[in-house]
């Protein structure tokens, strides 16, 4: 058999297809159950079992360890998991990936799935027209789910024929008789090819039809099996270079519980390779038995990726706190610029417009919480004596206004790509609801510039106030504080779940403050207890406090607005 350019180009097409079904598929599941998915890891203990078994479940039903890890990361960044949870959800996600390898090796090898692959989209076709948004999506999954065994099918067709070429074993014949040296080799190469196509689940189906049609003995495939469980955390480990100490934690955490699994297993790797034969030989005979027929490879192998995993979460499940404890030592908290650059958006564009609003949403956040401490610092300068220590908090002040309008442009143009992307009709509410919220907290940040100029143009004219006026300014401070810290909470919760009433009635009772300081103010004039100058300032003080107050409650309106749903069919 002539394997040449074609024959070459054929088997990339075909593991293509099996790519985008996989993804496809992924993305349909991410967009069904994505909600419910970030809820139950939104309400993950400090039980490592109990994170074990979320991190499975949720690997399971997205078919996508990434996003799994996307979602640990962004929640421990979030304060919602600390790093000790995340290792559990980690080690969970991991056992997750060996479904992949079940469904493969028994519907893709016992059964003819290809066969049915195409009737399968005839049926989902029309779904794909549906106005029903969750019916649309199902159509998406039965389609990916269908083309992942159409790739498989041609995928066990590109890949030579060894039977009618047995030249072709040639090359590979050097290589298979060195002893553990061997399985160093083809670890090698499972690892590479995970870094190179970026999927875990392709590279298993390339390693399962690889053996399945006798290119590569049992032994072999189960060191490429070893390779892609590295080959997985390097992806990891890539992405996390340009994210922040969290995100490195959680990826070097991935990867040192990986290696060392390796690392044990492969000093007991021919006794369970024995084992693995003698449980197969012992349930169908010797036609079952992994090392002699190649067909009784790729359930021989799902069993050997099983019984690691789940091994190795058993044997480090126990060393979780040294774990965080390494981690944390190899990535250190230097403490550096982390307030004047993003905290999440910074890795482009997620597998799916669902996860990447995710990310979104935590960067605004981010945002809102940036807005606050800006505020933090004015209440500071009115409060502050001396010149010199106002000057730096001014400084201090101006530098945010830099800060958040920057982040202003960038949250703005990540929102941007995502609205280009397909949406779903909760996705295009929630994408308008941040285009407003990131307008709104820089209005904020806007505001208290303009708070700061007043006090610096009150403490430059020598202007004193009055004890009680003095005491009005702060009242009105502490109220925004309450409106800020409602703010940052309906942030950073879920949009279906604000409460706009908390928000209203801390609005109302700034704005009532706000007609009483305005009341009295008019009063003191007419009485001239104090300076017109300084009345001037002081109206501008309240009146731009009032204002802020504005700003505040239009986030909780733009959030609100998000929640309301246009679609009968569908819940928020």
């Amino acid at each position: 058999m002539k394997f040449g350019i074609i024959e070459i180009l054929t088997l990339l097409g075909s593991l293509g297809v099996f790519l985008y079904g996989m993804k496809l598929m992924s993305e349909a599941l991410q967009k069904v159950a994505g909600q419910k998915m970030r809820s139950i890891l939104a309400a993950m203990t400090s039980n490592r079992v109990f994170g074990v078994f979320t991190g499975f479940f949720i690997t399971a039903v997205i078919q996508s360890s990434s996003a799994t890890t996307v979602m640990i990361v962004s929640f421990v960044n979030a304060g919602l998991l600390s790093l000790t949870e995340s290792v559990g959800v980690i080690m969970g996600a991991n056992i997750g990936t060996t479904v992949t390898a079940w469904i493969i090796s028994i519907l893709g090898f016992k059964v003819h799935m290809s066969s049915v692959a195409i009737p399968l989209i005839g049926i989902a076709f029309p779904f794909l027209f549906s106005k029903h948004t969750k019916r649309k999506y199902i159509g998406e999954l039965i389609i990916g789910f269908s083309l992942l065994f159409i790739g498989l099918g041609y995928l066990k067709h590109a890949v030579p024929d060894i039977k009618n070429s047995p030249e072709i074993l040639e090359f590979l014949k050097a290589y298979t008789s060195m002893g553990y040296f061997s399985l160093l080799i083809f670890l090698f190469v499972g690892t590479l090819l995970t870094v190179v196509i970026q999927s875990s689940s392709a590279t298993m189906a390339l390693t399962l039809v690889l053996a399945a049609n006798g290119v590569i003995s049992f032994e072999m495939a189960a060191a490429m099996v070893l390779g892609e469980n590295i080959g997985t955390t390097i992806t990891a480990n890539l992405a996390a270079l340009v994210a922040n100490v969290s995100a490195k934690r959680a990826a070097r955490a991935h990867l040192i519980f990986n290696v060392f699994g390796v690392v044990w297993i492969l000093a007991v790797f021919y006794p369970v390779i024995k084992s693995i034969n003698w449980f197969m030989t012992s349930e169908g005979g010797a036609t079952n038995s992994p090392l002699t027929s190649a067909a009784a490879i790729p359930i021989a192998l799902s069993i050997f990726h099983t019984v690691f995993n789940i091994s190795n979460v058993l044997i480090m499940l126990w060393f979780v706190p040294f774990i965080v404890k390494v981690v944390e030592k190899l990535v250190p908290d230097k403490d550096t610029d982390e307030e004047y650059r993003l905290r999440y958006i910074n890795t482009g564009m997620l597998s799916t417009s669902e996860m990447s609003i995710l990310q979104a949403k935590n960067e605004i956040t981010v945002y809102g919480e940036r807005a606050t401490k800006m505020f933090g610092y004015v209440k500071e300068l009115y409060l502050v004596e001396k010149d010199k220590k106002a000057t730096k908090l001014f400084d201090k002040i101006l530098k945010y206004e830099d800060i958040l309008d920057r982040m202003e442009v960038e949250i703005a143009d990540y929102i941007t790509k995502i609205s280009e992307s397909e949406l779903s009709e909760l996705g295009s509410l929630r994408v308008k609801a941040m285009f407003e919220l990131i307008d709104d907290i820089e209005s904020i940040g806007d505001t208290c510039i303009n708070l700061s100029k007043a006090i610096m143009r009150k403490r430059e004219g020598k202007i004193k106030f009055p004890e009680d006026i003095d005491k009005n300014i702060l009242i009105m401070f502490e109220y925004l504080d309450e409106a800020l810290e409602v703010m940052n909470k309906n942030l950073s919760g879920e949009y279906a779940d604000i409460d706009v009433d908390i928000a209203y009635k801390v609005e109302q009772k700034i704005n009532e403050y706000r007609n009483l300081l305005r009341k009295d103010h008019l009063t003191n004039i007419k009485e001239k207890k104090y300076k017109y100058k300084a009345g001037v300032i002081y109206n501008e003080l309240f009146s731009t406090s009032e204002k802020l107050g504005d700003y505040v409650i239009n986030t909780a309106e733009s959030i609100r607005d998000c929640k309301i749903n246009k679609n009968p069919h569908g819940g928020i």
